[in-house]
């Protein structure tokens, strides 16, 4: 894989915030403007239709740096955000929306598509993590974080499965189906977040995945109603739990 390029950077609220490419895979790192010594990185994974800047990416990002010290990192899922579609992706694109338009379910197609996505994206997140480990603000010797919702738990649940520098992880409001042979594999502490009332993913599936997930230590956190936006209240408590597993104080009120 390609090294990693730093391309722009800028600074807002005591974050750092620098522009990247791996290869032709852009990304953004998130950093604490100041602080001693070493920081833990935090990779993030976007929704789906959404990319690396989405307001939800920038928001979470500038609560675990500024609030746990944390580094967070987050690239564009294949044909999301600055990385082109493929004829498959139109393809796909193409027939959720009429599935959408004709009320018909969903998952026959987001499924398939999230799964073939994710197959590209882990090995890309693994040399990510590569590349990031080796910068001497993060340095190999450091826990790793996940947080992942929608599509990036689809791409999520594989990469933490496979990779064992990842020592907690975050997931939530992801069609499960093709996750659960990767959730078996899964040892680190869990959070799992789902929307009890959600008519587009089934209830039954979600606790089904909570199950299989062989995480000794894992917590669901379920919230009434079929909105599909990860909660504030949430953001706050995956900050929590990430800063209790990679070792960090939270200085807010989160």
């Amino acid at each position: 894989m390609h090294s990693l390029h730093f391309t722009a950077e800028s600074f807002s609220d005591g974050v750092a915030e620098r522009d990247f490419r791996l290869g032709e895979i852009p990304g953004v790192l998130w950093s604490p403007v100041s602080g001693a010594g070493r920081a833990p990185l935090v990779l993030m994974g976007h929704g789906g239709g959404a990319h690396k800047r989405h307001r939800a990416m920038v928001g979470r990002a500038h609560l675990l740096v500024r609030d746990c010290g944390f580094h967070v990192a987050v690239i564009d899922a294949p044909g999301h955000g600055d990385r082109p579609r493929d004829a498959q992706d139109e393809r796909d694109i193409a027939a959720l929306r009429g599935a959408q338009a004709a009320g018909e379910p969903e998952a026959p197609v987001v499924v398939p598509y999230n799964a073939r996505l994710a197959e590209v994206a882990v090995p890309e997140y693994r040399a990510l993590l590569d590349a990031l480990l080796d910068l001497p603000e993060i340095g190999a010797e450091g826990p790793v974080g996940y947080v992942g919702i929608g599509l990036g738990m689809a791409i999520g649940v594989p990469l933490v499965a496979a990779e064992p520098r990842i020592a907690a992880a975050v997931f939530g409001m992801a069609w499960p189906d093709a996750l659960f042979e990767a959730a078996k594999r899964i040892t680190v502490p869990v959070e799992f977040d789902v929307h009890w009332d959600d008519r587009r993913i089934p209830r039954e599936a979600s606790l089904a995945l909570f199950d299989a997930f062989a995480s000794t230590e894992k917590s669901l956190h379920a919230h009434a109603g079929e909105d599909f936006d990860f909660p504030r209240v949430e953001s706050d408590s995956a900050a929590r739990f990430l800063a209790r597993h990679l070792g960090r104080r939270v200085t807010s009120a989160v």
